[in-house]
């Protein structure tokens, strides 16, 4: 009996140790999550002697602000969040210093809230754009429609060197921009899927050279919530429900974006489980081939790419990425491209150098082929890495 009551002692004084380390471990880890605040910059777009557009007799600048601080609140019983305005009132803010506010900020995301309109009243829904140089000819209107803005500022030319009503002003994204678009496509979709949740037209994710986008070196967005010319649209966004609905569904979409970044699972951070092997054409399929593909063959597409992972950074140009299975063969005339499926997308690179000068270099050809969106990534031991920390690698 007594050595039965020494070893349920021994074992009670295990587990207790057990549990104080667990728990010290747990403190840890709580710890260093708590030392992590993420802030998102909220722009409501237009505001003082910029109503922005007037359609139906509704008033863009009060809906933006509405939502903007309908956001802000709906976030602001999340402890890792911060949230800054660039405006909490009927103020005029020039576009450069809504970007300037959240680039001083050292801002995680920034989200500018906006509504559409069309001279005609039957386009309707919602859609989130994320910073690109292409685009089709009505992402383009759109564009210059939001960017005219700095018409009213007084020394527009010499902050922007930009002639909004020109469609040649494109200014080139730089290596930060680029590589901040993977996360703020990220974001865009979630805001999507969240505007489909609640049966608002889905216009999609899109690309377009918006100014208070470009200035900003954080992944960005911007949302336009709907037309204010489409009779029914107008009429639900101008509504207190309307404005509740809307903005429940960015904040919900602002939280989930974070915790995905808290467990690395955005695409900028995810890792990649195959290597990228130089001059290998990866898996070439005939066009006629092009499919969605089931999950078991995803595993097997995996599995087929597994080969020795090379120490080494490497520098590689993102072509394009697509939840359907393209051929490699057909590029526009690229070589050797390849293909990894990273966070249920089929993602397509050309070209693989230990320089980020040499890849540069290699940029322009790409670009010229059609792919004016491509853009400069790196990966260390099949990881994706930022090309900050791959300078720091070398």
């Amino acid at each position: 009996m007594q050595f039965l009551n020494f070893r349920k002692y021994n074992i009670s004084k295990s587990c207790l140790i057990i549990l104080t380390s667990l728990t010290v471990l747990l403190g840890s880890i709580a710890s260093v999550s708590a030392q992590k605040k993420y802030t998102v910059v909220l722009d409501a777009g237009h505001g003082g002697k910029d109503p922005g557009n007037l359609g139906n007799g509704y008033r863009e600048k009060n809906i933006a602000l509405r939502v903007a601080l309908d956001v802000g609140k709906e976030l602001s019983t999340s402890k890792d969040i911060q949230v800054v305005y660039t405006r909490k009132k009927d103020v005029f803010v020039e576009l450069h210093n809504r970007a300037k506010i959240a680039n001083d900020k050292k801002a995680d995301l920034f989200v500018s809230i906006h509504c559409d309109a069309f001279r005609r009243s039957d386009p309707h829904g919602a859609s989130t754009f994320v910073l690109g140089l292409s685009g089709n000819k009505e992402n383009l209107e759109i564009a210059k429609k939001e960017n005219s803005v700095i018409l009213l500022e007084d020394n527009y030319k010499q902050n922007y060197d930009y002639d909004p009503n020109s469609p040649e002003s494109v200014i080139g994204l730089s290596v930060l921009q680029e590589e901040n678009l993977e996360n703020s496509l990220g974001i865009a979709g979630l805001v999507q899927n969240n505007f489909v949740a609640i049966k608002r037209n889905n216009r999609k994710v899109k690309q377009a050279n918006f100014l208070v986008l470009r200035e900003t070196v954080m992944p960005s967005v911007l949302i336009e919530l709907g037309f204010l010319t489409n009779k029914n649209e107008g009429k639900f966004l101008n509504s207190r429900k309307g404005q509740l609905k809307m903005a429940k569904s960015i904040a919900q979409a602002i939280r989930k974006y974070f915790e995905r970044l808290k467990l690395n699972t955005i695409s900028e951070t995810i890792t990649v489980n195959a290597p990228l092997v130089e001059n290998e054409v990866v898996n070439k399929v005939a066009e006629k081939d092009i499919q969605v593909v089931k999950k078991d063959n995803i595993l097997e597409k995996k599995a087929s790419l597994s080969k020795p992972i090379s120490a080494k950074v490497m520098f590689r140009i993102q072509v394009a990425a697509s939840r359907k299975k393209l051929s490699t063969s057909s590029f526009k005339g690229l070589e050797n491209v390849e293909y990894l499926f990273i966070d249920n997308y089929y993602k397509y690179y050309y070209g693989n150098l230990p320089s980020l000068s040499e890849i540069k270099k290699v940029l322009p050809k790409v670009r010229s082929k059609g792919y004016k969106d491509a853009w400069i990534v790196a990966f260390k031991n099949g990881k994706r890495i930022s090309i900050k920390e791959a300078l720091k690698n070398r």
